[in-house]
């Protein structure tokens, strides 16, 4: 019974020592250093500038019709007649007084030896009146013609005169008459519009020819009545048409009344010939009203979310912050920061749509480099 007590302490006295070995092993690994971590990685490498003061325009936007200065309907004067020539197409620019379109003249043409026989007739009679007028007068001073005779002799003289003078004036009318049978630009300018076509017959008033008189065109930009103020005859306009071209126009002027309907009232704006712009488009326009300094920064340094603007300054030497701001007019690549961005911060370039708030950056030489 003693062996046996015996060996089983003996036993437990070796389970004892190997459980202090094996605690002393785990104490000993547990005091040794951990592991040094792995140092953070920055997000991005990137650039850095600092916000520029520029002088720049102060703008107004406004959009509008881009239409002939003034357009002239160009019609036939004589109904019934065809038309037996069209010597221009749209588009075509016309000098005043150039033919456009040429009306079959042979009936005017007759009527016209029609009244030139009957004025060389009543020329003779005319003539022949006149003759007797005076050897009437000069018999009756001798006493061969009563006075009776005399004055019809001098009735039958101005009479004749008096035929003479309305067969003239038909003669006269015939001619105006052949003269409209060939159509000729009022002003100088550029054909818009053309319905005119060989073998058609005229009617009086209607419309042949639409002439841009002196090819010019001009933006009626509609414009609210509180900014109508702001708006001076003479200042530079930039307009920028549906394809994105753009020209320099200059305000001609602003309307007197404002329409009570919109509000609104219209701005004239002049426009150089030959531009991109064509009558009939629609087009937004930029008015200059003076120059003011501005705080600017890249437009890839602009972040949008959730309906916001931020931009990412460096805060220290490489960690950046998202800061909300105000955008205000834009130029070019350009954007102004109306509030929010002190004057001395440096932000990040471009790239700033992969960043967070805390972001750890890899600042990027200002060559570029590394």
């Amino acid at each position: 019974m003693i062996d046996r007590q015996t060996q089983f302490a003996s036993r437990f006295a070796g389970f004892r020592r190997a459980g202090a070995l094996v605690c002393v092993l785990l104490l000993a690994a547990c005091g040794k250093d951990a592991p040094p971590q792995a140092p953070a990685k920055p997000a991005l490498s990137v650039a850095v500038v600092a916000p520029q003061t520029v002088d720049w325009p102060r703008t107004l936007s406004a959009n509008g019709d881009v239409v002939a200065w003034q357009e002239a309907v160009i019609g036939a004067e004589l109904s019934g007649l065809r038309i037996v020539e069209v010597a221009v197409d749209v588009g075509q620019r016309v000098r005043k007084g150039q033919g456009l379109a040429r009306i079959d003249a042979a009936t005017a043409a007759s009527e016209q030896a029609e009244a030139q026989a009957a004025v060389a007739e009543l020329e003779a009679s005319v003539a022949e009146a006149r003759g007797n007028a005076a050897r009437a007068k000069e018999l009756q001073a001798k006493g061969f013609y009563s006075q009776q005779m005399n004055t019809q002799y001098q009735t039958a003289e101005q009479a004749a005169a008096a035929r003479l003078v309305a067969a003239r004036a038909r003669l006269d009318a015939v001619a105006l008459r052949l003269a409209r049978t060939e159509i000729k630009a009022p002003d100088d300018g550029v054909i818009a519009a053309r319905s005119a076509a060989v073998g058609s017959l005229t009617t009086a008033g209607q419309e042949l020819f639409r002439l841009i008189r002196g090819g010019r065109l001009e933006w009626r930009a509609a414009v609210p009545s509180a900014d109508l103020g702001r708006i001076v005859a003479g200042g530079p306009v930039r307009i920028t048409g549906p394809g994105g071209a753009t020209v320099d126009g200059k305000v001609r002027q602003v309307a007197p009344a404002v329409d009570p309907a919109t509000r609104n009232g219209t701005v004239f704006v002049d426009l150089p010939a030959g531009g991109a712009l064509r009558a009939g488009m629609f087009a937004r326009g930029e008015f200059e009203l003076g120059r003011a300094p501005a705080l600017v920064v890249p437009q890839a340094a602009v972040v949008l979310r959730e309906g916001f603007a931020y931009v990412f300054t460096l805060q220290g030497a490489d960690r950046v912050a998202q800061t909300k701001v105000g955008l205000g007019r834009r130029q070019g690549e350009l954007v102004e920061i109306v509030d929010g961005l002190p004057a001395a911060a440096r932000i990040v370039a471009a790239g700033a749509g992969f960043l967070a708030d805390g972001d750890l950056v890899q600042v990027l030489a200002a060559g570029g480099g590394q």
